[in-house]
């Protein structure tokens, strides 16, 4: 019962602050919903691995009343330095129109409006065999103007791109999409980023590699911690800090055998990032490093993001930055994996077995797994066998949750963007939907994706658009946004019993 409110405890708090919260500072809401939460997340882990009944240690009691002081006065904090300033708070078109029109970039902007005697310099730029302009909105951060395409929207948005940009410089930022009547339109929002650099002597340095490589540090001794209690059975859970450290004193090395968990998993979420990283770049798209996020207990790290700080050119470009993190990730993974495999001790069947036990992991919760578990371990797996997975096998593991969850195609996640990429943003929402509602019925069958189920019901359906949104991918593409799909469904999808029988497991 306890974690059952502490669950609705969660969701309750999530909508107050996005809905209260998040429209006054510019602090993801998510980040202050989880530095709010903290102390009741780590009541709900111990709850989620030891039941109720199991009173928690002094060390953990320690821990949460010292959340509990720390964790208001750190989300004030960040709530006060993304504070909005008076003028700056933007203002949002009717219900009509899409809000990400306005806003394709998370920073409010100051109100720009076009003076009236522009108006005629903007008609001009919209050539009548291109894109025939019939009306035109003013509103206070933005100018709308639409028309009727009359030739393929690659040519109509760079042309009129061109034309907005002889006539305004880099006034503004030029976004093309759809509106709800499936007639493409043009918006005109004022270019911050470009305000910014005319107003500052030298540009703003959003690589910070210090910090990177900082969080990096503190992620391996995070992770190294987490692989060292893994892999040593005698050592306490990770949150009776003392007694960790006394283990570590008496046999420094106890250290060394959490390496290549740790080792393992930063690899794969680090290739993971770089993947998004090298392809912005390689767009031209101004983001920063791979951050890790170390994390004491769980896993060692909440994972690794990069920020992007311009808007993405095109749909093509919003697919290739966000597929190949997880197609990178992977690549990397699956020589990790299977070596870990091949390294795991098969031991038998018990009540224990489960999904998400490193001890005695049933690898027919997974199509992916077991093949590559089969692949590993060959005639050794039988179908009365669990996996008892090596620290780097454990680290491999994850990587292939992870990979999961980022092509699950919901909102803001890279499968979120494969499909926006690929159908339109309208179509994007709407697979969103249905994806949310399959994985809570698959939970309803594997009880272990109840939890994924409501990590998506936190994350908004709608993503930000790139600036021509309207140009469809090439065919490759898409083909490829189908195998990822594809990915996605064999990792999450448990082994049919007819290939179960045909693999002998």
């Amino acid at each position: 019962m306890t974690f059952w409110l502490l669950l609705v405890l969660g969701l309750v708090t999530y909508f107050m602050v996005q809905r209260i919260v998040a429209h006054s500072t510019r602090t993801p809401f998510w980040v202050l919903w989880l530095v709010l939460m903290m102390p009741a997340l780590v009541w709900t882990v111990w709850i989620a691995i030891y039941g109720e009944t199991q009173p928690p240690p002094r060390a953990l009691v320690l821990l949460m009343l010292w959340l509990i002081v720390i964790c208001p006065p750190l989300f004030w904090l960040l709530f006060r330095l993304g504070r909005h300033s008076p003028r700056e708070y933007p203002t949002e078109l009717p219900a009509s129109e899409p809000l990400s029109a306005v806003h394709p970039i998370a920073e409010p902007v100051p109100v720009h409006p076009i003076e009236p005697t522009e108006e005629t310099q903007l008609r001009n730029c919209f050539p009548w065999s291109v894109y025939y302009i019939q009306n035109i909105e003013y509103r206070p951060q933005a100018v709308i103007c639409r028309g009727q395409l009359r030739t393929t929207p690659n040519k109509a948005y760079q042309q009129i791109k061109a034309n907005i940009e002889a006539q305004f410089g880099d006034r503004f930022l030029l976004i093309f999409q759809e509106g709800n009547n499936n007639k493409p339109f043009f918006v005109l929002v004022p270019n911050t980023q470009a305000a910014k650099q005319a107003n500052t002597s030298k540009p703003e340095n959003i690589t910070r590699p210090g910090l990177a490589l900082l969080l990096l540090a503190a992620t391996l001794v995070t992770t190294t911690l987490v692989g060292a209690q893994n892999a040593v059975s005698t050592l306490p859970p990770i949150w009776k800090f003392t007694l960790l450290a006394q283990s570590i004193l008496a046999n420094p090395s106890v250290l060394l055998t959490g390496l290549p968990y740790a080792l393992g998993l930063m690899t794969i979420l680090g290739i993971h990032e770089l993947g998004h990283y090298l392809t912005a770049r390689f767009y031209k798209i101004r983001s920063t490093l791979p951050y890790f996020i170390p994390m004491p207990i769980f896993l060692g790290t909440f994972g690794a993001f990069i920020q992007m700080r311009s808007p993405i050119p095109n749909r093509k470009a919003l697919f290739d930055v966000s597929i190949m993190g997880p197609i990178a990730g992977f690549i990397v993974t699956l020589p990790i994996i299977i070596w870990g495999l091949a390294h795991s001790d098969v031991v038998p069947l018990t009540e224990k077995t489960g999904f998400l036990n490193p001890d005695a992991l049933n690898p027919k919760y997974s199509i992916l797994l077991a093949l590559l578990s089969k692949i590993a371990l060959g005639s050794a797996l039988t179908s009365t066998s669990a996996i008892d997975l090596h620290p780097v096998a454990i680290a491999g593991f994850i990587g292939l949750i992870v990979t999961a969850l980022n092509l699950m195609p919901v909102g803001q996640l890279d499968g979120g963007h494969i499909i926006h990429a690929m159908f339109g943003q309208r179509t994007a929402v709407a697979v969103g939907q249905i994806a949310r509602l399959l994985l809570l019925l698959l939970s309803l069958i594997q009880a272990e994706f109840f939890l994924w189920a409501m990590i998506l019901l936190f994350i908004p359906l709608i993503d930000e658009p790139a600036l021509n949104d309207v140009t469809e991918l090439d065919n490759n593409r898409d083909v490829l946004g189908l195998l990822t799909m594809a990915l996605l469904l064999v990792i999450v999808l448990p082994l049919p019993q007819a290939i179960a029988n045909l693999l002998q497991i």
